[in-house]
Formats: structure tokens, sequence, C-alpha cells
């Protein structure tokens, strides 16, 4: 597969004029981030009907190029594009929008809900793609010309698999699904590290009492300041076994918090103090219920749960759609207990959620 490499301002220049009044490009790109909280991109890939461009951060300024792919006229196609997206939030502060995943499409369409790139290339293209280089080291130079076929092939495929199944989805009368279901995906909250709201990750959190509940929260947030700052993962910082069991005990000396159940002497070494100066700050917050404790659906529930769960699966058999990408079982249960959630909106509501409504005991 022919690519242009860009590693100079005047080959970057090109590429951002050649997809000025493109409709659409295809998009893939290769990082690492497991010593980092943020992740350190080491080649952008895109490709659009004219070619294909291999775009080297490590030489080149990146801005001109995100300008163009910032402009809101340009479809952005990628598959299993979160993390991806999660690149460019972090690059240049916002969402990259409009996209389309196809993923996500290929799960509208019956396919496996997790299909990989290389999978839904043969099953659409009859190519047999090589995996050569998942764990190459991105950041390292020069880049290897293998490493760069194999980067490329990543959006020249991609290319055929957006129209073949863009097709399809214009046929099966899906292609609207498809849009609300990535433009959930470009939805900002996906992407924030809000130290404030650091605390969702932590569903443990619930294990605790009322009083732990808040300095877990103060913890969480403080360890989010701590790895944005640092650029770190979350991990390096502390576990989440490790805050669970600082605000069980609450510690008030280093002596004490050598005795947390499951810390590590490098938790207390490096960040013993900080730690300490958390759980001294949190003492005087108001016991509150941070993490409720979930009620366990009733009998009644669950019956009508597995009813709706077996009319979910009928229905995707009927329409050759796997049943998982129109729900899970947890929103089903949110259905029945709240009426509310995905299935009360959008294309699932048309499809099956007002039926389920009605199953549930709601007039529609």
């Amino acid at each position: 597969m022919t690519y242009v490499l860009v590693d100079d301002g005047a080959a970057l220049a090109r590429v951002c004029a050649a997809l000025a009044n493109k409709p659409w490009v295809t998009l893939d790109t290769e990082f690492t981030r497991e010593r980092t909280f943020y992740a350190r991109l080491g080649l952008l890939q895109l490709a659009t009907d004219d070619g294909i461009a291999c775009v080297d951060p490590l030489r080149v300024d990146l801005g001109p190029l995100l300008d163009v792919l910032f402009d809101p006229r340009l479809l952005k196609i990628l598959h299993a594009g979160r993390q991806d997206l999660e690149v460019f939030y972090d690059l240049r502060g916002e969402v990259l929008a409009p996209v389309f995943d196809t993923q996500i499409a290929a799960a509208l369409l019956g396919y496996a809900e997790q299909i990989g790139y290389a999978g839904l290339v043969e099953a659409i293209t009859g190519v047999k793609l090589a995996k050569l280089h998942t764990r190459a080291n991105w950041e390292a130079r020069p880049l290897t010309e293998d490493q760069l076929h194999y980067a490329a092939d990543d959006v020249a495929y991609l290319r055929d698999v957006y129209r073949a199944l863009r097709a399809r989805l214009i046929e099966t009368g899906r292609l609207e699904w498809q849009s609300q279901e990535c433009a959930a995906l470009t939805n900002p909250q996906l992407y924030r590290s809000d130290p404030e709201t650091a605390h969702l990750r932590l569903g443990a959190g619930n294990r605790l009492r009322v009083d732990a509940q808040p300095l877990l929260r103060a913890l969480a947030a403080w360890r989010e300041r701590t790895a944005k700052t640092r650029d770190r993962p979350r991990g390096w910082i502390a576990a989440d076994a490790e805050l669970i069991e600082i605000a069980r005990m609450a510690p008030a000396t280093v002596d004490a918090l050598r005795t947390v159940p499951g810390i590590t002497a490098t938790t207390v070494n490096k960040h013993g103090e900080e730690i300490l100066r958390v759980v001294r700050a949190a003492g005087d917050a108001a016991p509150e219920l941070i993490w409720p404790t979930p009620d366990s659906p009733t009998q009644a529930q669950q019956d009508t749960a597995r009813r709706m769960l077996e009319r979910i699966k009928s229905l995707a058999d009927a329409q050759s759609i796997s049943p998982g990408i129109i729900a899970t079982r947890r929103s089903v249960v949110e259905l029945i207990r709240h009426r509310r959630g995905p299935l009360a909106e959008g294309w699932r509501r048309e499809l099956i959620g007002a039926e389920l409504l009605a199953m549930a005991g709601e007039p529609t």
C-alpha cells in the first residue's frame, strides 16, 4: 500500500491543502501510555480517495492539521475510535466531530459487537491483514518500513469498509441509528479527567461507611490531580484498593499509614505526607452517602427483565443484529425501575423501547 511519510512542514502543508475540500477522511493513531497519564502520540495516519499519509508528530507541528481535522464539515472515520478521540481531546481540549465509527456500524449490521479492525477488513474485503506491530514502540525513531506499512493499512482499508457499511446502513434504514450512536461518542464528558468527578471511577466506594465516603472522594481527586501533574498512570500514584483502605482506616500518621492493608512501601514513601494532608483536610467533612448501595431487583422485576431480554433477542434475530447492541441487562433493569435510559431514547425507543415500556406498565 503506497503512502506518504509526512515529516516536514512542506509535506504537512500539502496534506492540509489536499484535505481542505474532502467530505471524509479515515483516521487512526499509534500511541503509547503505559508509563504516562496522557497518551504520547507516535504517529497519525489518514487516508482519502486520493492517498494515504503517515504524519510524524515528533517531526512536525500538528497545529495546521488539527485545524483541518476539527472542521465540522469533515467527517472523520475511525474504527473503535474511543481511545483515538481521547488522544485528540488531549491535544486540542475539544472533541473531534463528526465521526463515523466502523465498529459501531458493524454491530448495527449484525457483526460481533467488538469486532476488530482486521476481522472486519477480512469480512468485507477478503484481505487478511498481518498484525506484526501491535506492541511496537511508536516513539522510537526511525520508524521501520514495516511499521509504516502496518500503520498505513489501518486507514487504507478503512475506506472500503466505510463505503460498504454506509451503503448497508442506508439499505437497512439504520444510518440514523449510526448517527445517534456516534454523536454520543463525541460527548466531551467521556474524555474529561476532572478531579472533582474522579471518584466515579471507584465503584467499590459503596463498600465504605457513610462517614468514610467523603474521604475516598477527596483521595480520588488528589490522585487525579497528582497523576495529571506528574503525567503518570493513576495506578502508579496509588491503586484503587489502596485508596479504599486508606479511606476506611483514615490513618493520622505515617506509621499508621504503613499498617493500611495492601498499601505498598512505594506509595507511603513517595506520597505518604500528601495522603495524610488529604486525610486531615477531609477530617471535618460531614458524612455523606456518595456511593449508595444499589437495591437488588425484586423477583417481579427480574421476571419482567427476563421476558424483555427474550423479546429483545427475538427481535434482534429477526433484524439480523446483535441483541447486545440493542440492550444490556443493566439497561433493561434501568428501564423497568426508572422508565429511563438508552431504551427510552432515540432509535432504541422507536425499535422496541416503547413496547418494553408497555410491558413495564407505562402507557405509551
